[in-house]
């Protein structure tokens, strides 16, 4: 086969695989993971999940699993099925079946007593939970079941009621609200408490001023109310400027959330949210009164879990800072521009030290000649005049020495000998061609007469 029709079909292929991939939704499919990673996605989990509920109801004999529920949820390690009782046949119920995440913090004596406290949340705007359960690795919960499925609605008064109970949610999202009736009611409080990721995380860890789960919830109310004005999830975020709206109340809420400023700089609270115009006019009446009553020992506990759970989220964006500007680095030290502008620099390198070497080559050449020339140049008197030279003059040769005097006569003063003997050497070449014009220059007649008294001839008497 020809390899440019392989090359072709493999480039194709592979860009075909980006667009999955950038898909938020399709990049969590099962179908996807297992065709893109098999080693690591070959468990069959709904057998996993069956056979760890059959253990959990040996003791619980009045619980019946009817049949396994497809399609619902995007976790793969989260299980759904269809429950009833034996002694009400006609009452169904929904079973919801996960493992522990790597945000569990909570000890086991903790989380069983947490878990098992999620019966008694009562709150008209919170998906009661009829049954829960845990185990060292899983937990189970049951749920009255509904036809008409979940609501992309708004759920910031019951978020308010989670904050102010010190409860960590961080798991708001379209799947997560469920209508019942006239009313919306939130589902999944036992996400937080499994340790289980959220589903917009790979959203909210790019952005390191979200690093609580109170911002969390804010960040991930903002998805959910982009889906529920537009009709589908932002292609990314931040998103730079938002479609036309029916309300310019709603892009206000969503520029508060999901624009560049807002992740940027942060999340308002719920508290300020739910002051805005598009919540502000809104007047909820309801029969039921909100009760979850939490001990003072497990408030602490899950106090202590929600900070872990924080700080494994900011180490995971400063992770992904990190990588960012390494990334960034990367690309713009490959760029063509920049490696223009690094040949470039390496050649002014390369020529100014050429030029520092050959300076050096010269300056070590013409030390040796000075130090060579100065050991072997005449004395000379610095103190001595030098006339100046005049043009047409020849110069004339040095008279000779005179005869030396006898040892005993004192030398004149005016002697020629004496300044020669008193001559500083010569330490450098400079004075070397003063000596050499001065000699040239010398003149017989500019000496004076000198007298002297000759006592060596014989004295005849």
């Amino acid at each position: 086969m020809d390899r440019e029709f392989i090359a072709e079909r493999q480039k194709g292929l592979q860009n075909y695989l980006n667009v999955i991939t950038t898909n938020h939704i399709l990049s969590n499919c099962e179908l996807v993971k297992k065709f893109l990673d098999p080693n690591n996605y070959s468990a069959n989990y709904t057998e996993i999940a069956l056979q760890q509920v059959s253990m959990f109801f040996r003791s619980e004999p009045k619980w019946e699993v009817v049949e396994p529920l497809k399609d619902i949820g995007w976790r793969i390690r989260k299980k759904y099925f269809l429950m009833k009782i034996k002694n009400q046949p006609r009452e169904r119920l929904v079973l919801s079946w996960a493992d522990l995440g790597p945000d569990k913090y909570l000890s086991d004596k903790d989380f069983q007593c947490l878990i098992k406290l999620l019966p008694s949340c009562l709150h008209p705007y919170i998906y009661r939970v009829t049954f829960a359960t845990a185990n060292e690795s899983s937990a189970l919960l049951i749920r009255t079941f509904n036809e008409k499925g979940t609501l992309k609605d708004l759920i910031y008064k019951v978020l308010k009621f989670l904050h102010d109970k010190g409860f960590p949610y961080g798991h708001l999202h379209a799947s997560n609200v469920m209508l019942d009736g006239d009313t919306c009611r939130l589902l999944d409080l036992e996400n937080s408490l499994l340790g289980l990721p959220s589903f917009y995380r790979s959203y909210f860890s790019q952005f390191r001023k979200i690093n609580t789960l109170e911002s969390v919830d804010v960040h991930c109310f903002g998805h959910l109310l982009y889906e529920m004005t537009y009709g589908r999830p932002p292609d990314s975020v931040p998103v730079d400027s938002f479609p036309p709206a029916p309300s310019m109340t709603v892009v206000a809420v969503l520029e508060s959330t999901l624009s560049c400023e807002a992740c940027k700089n942060g999340m308002p609270t719920v508290s300020r949210l739910l002051q805005m115009p598009l919540f502000s006019d809104v007047l909820l009446t309801t029969s039921e009164k909100p009760q979850f009553k939490i001990p003072t020992k497990l408030k602490e506990a899950l106090r202590i879990a929600k900070e872990c759970i924080e700080k494994r989220l900011i180490e995971e964006q400063k992770q992904i800072h990190q990588h960012r500007r390494l990334t960034r680095a990367q690309s713009h030290h490959g760029s063509e521009e920049e490696r223009k502008k690094r040949k470039i620099l390496a050649r002014k390198k390369s020529k100014r030290s050429a030029i520092e070497n050959n300076e050096e080559h010269s300056a070590k050449y013409s030390n040796s000649n000075n130090s060579g020339s100065g050991a072997s140049s005449p004395l000379t008197s610095p103190s001595s005049p030098t006339p100046p030279s005049t043009s047409g003059i020849s110069a004339l040769p040095p008279p000779p020495p005179p005869p030396p005097p006898p040892p005993a006569a004192p030398l004149p003063p005016t002697s020629m000998e004496a300044p020669v003997q008193l001559l500083p050497q010569v330490v450098n070449g400079v004075s070397r061609g003063a000596l050499l014009s001065s000699i040239q220059n010398f003149q017989k007649g500019t000496l004076r007469k000198a007298e002297t008294c000759d006592y060596s001839a014989p004295k005849i008497g």
